[in-house]
């Protein structure tokens, strides 16, 4: 697949090559390995069966991106786009689920920034249970952060990624905030004194803007939500998470977090587990959050809320200082939405981890990868079309009784 060999098992991996291109297949499923990690247990409860009917939907082709291009088949696009798994779910039951090189159905592999939307939803749980308000600012959770840049904003501005908070996501600078965090933290050597642990680091973050303006996306703004939800329950993330969602969902496996020197979680983007239980986690939106084993996990009010948006979410997101690429789209609790309607809605992380959720066409999908580089609009807009190309396809298969033109798969 794309050149890449798929059975590359490197040595010596650590904090100091981890993220070079040849070993991210493999770091991105063995982070335990390597660097610490704590437990999101997935208690005790039944595993939610996903049904499966399998079909060759690699076959369905999607269109080009600008007229005059030629069509391309899903199949391409997956095996071009350093896919280490993917699946795709209608109304429940499993079309296709696929695994390349050494990952497997038990394999779990780094969400990156999908982390964010697990954290969301336990924001939600939390704000549905009373524990939390959206409107409260932060200092009236968590009182040190009056001098701090953080002071005079609420819950909801960390949800929707619009405080004034001064941090640079730039992957590829050095210098930026996101690469000083993941020195803090321990995920990368330190190259120049600094604080050491996440809250620590937090504390020194400083306001360029007044809070509760445009949409820019920042990784901090969840490592900053996480520590409220942890001060309001009085709880660890690992526990609530497990408590509040992962527990609930029918999963079944164990999720585990990456941690600083300290214990505290990597809430923007150090979650690992399996893509079957990121389908199961997808499927919280199509069914007004109620879990595939039958638990409601967050409040249909919530999902409402997630797909409307503020009234100035779009334009928020528009006004962003950074080009999101995608037009009249929206970023709301922690979720990003592509298009100006709200048919479908996504958890995104960088080297092309997606979850893929349409709710007109029932449909949830899922992509974990090993892209070589942080960011890739020629990777992840493709692939964003082809979960389109077949969700359209099932959409038409519905509405006139007439199978999607693709040939049963072999069984596994």
């Amino acid at each position: 697949m794309d050149g890449t060999n798929l059975d590359y098992v490197p040595a010596g991996v650590d904090m100091n090559n981890w993220k070079l291109p040849e070993n991210l297949r493999w770091s991105f499923q063995h982070m335990a390995d390597f660097l610490p990690t704590a437990a999101i247990s997935r208690g005790e409860g039944p595993v939610a069966q996903l049904p499966a009917a399998l079909r060759d939907l690699d076959s369905v082709m999607v269109a080009p991106a600008v007229p005059g291009g030629a069509p391309v088949s899903v199949g391409a696009i997956m095996n071009t786009t350093e896919t280490d798994g993917w699946m795709l779910m209608h109304r429940g039951t499993v079309l296709t689920e696929q695994y390349f090189g050494q990952m497997g159905a038990e394999s779990p592999h780094l969400l990156m920034s999908m982390s964010k939307s697990l954290i969301g939803a336990v924001a939600g749980a939390l704000c549905d249970s009373g524990v939390l308000d959206v409107d409260a600012h932060l200092t009236d959770y968590l009182p040190e952060l009056a001098e701090a840049g953080y002071a005079g904003a609420t819950v909801r501005q960390l949800l929707d990624m619009r405080s004034g908070i001064d941090f640079s996501e730039n992957y590829l600078d050095p210098s930026s905030g996101m690469r000083k965090m993941e020195q803090a933290i321990g995920w990368s050597a330190l190259k120049a004194p600094g604080p050491t642990g996440m809250y620590p680091y937090l504390r020194t973050l400083v306001r360029k803007t007044a809070h509760g303006g445009v949409f820019e996306y920042r990784s901090c703004e969840t490592d900053m939500l996480g520590w409220v939800c942890e001060a309001a329950a009085k709880s660890p993330m690992a526990t609530l998470m497990s408590e509040l969602v992962w527990g609930k969902l029918g999963v079944e496996s164990d999720a585990s977090m990456g941690i600083d020197q300290f214990g505290t979680g990597i809430f923007d983007g150090g979650i690992n587990a399996t893509m079957r239980d990121m389908a199961r986690f997808g499927s919280l939106f199509l069914n007004e959050g109620l879990s595939p084993s039958g638990e409601q996990v967050l409040s249909k009010e919530w999902i409402d809320q997630t797909f409307a948006g503020a009234p100035d979410s779009r334009d928020a997101f528009a006004d962003s200082p950074v080009d999101n690429l995608m037009p009249g789209g929206m970023y709301r609790n922690q979720m990003w939405f592509p298009y100006p309607g709200d048919d479908v809605v996504l958890c995104l992380g960088i080297h092309g981890q997606m979850v893929y959720i349409n709710r007109p066409a029932e449909v949830v999908a899922v992509k974990l990868s090993s892209w070589p580089i942080p960011q890739d609009p020629a990777r992840l807009f493709p692939t964003l079309r082809a979960f389109d190309a077949i969700a359209a396809a099932l959409l038409v298969e519905v509405n006139s009784a007439s199978p999607v033109p693709v040939a049963p798969a072999a069984a596994s």
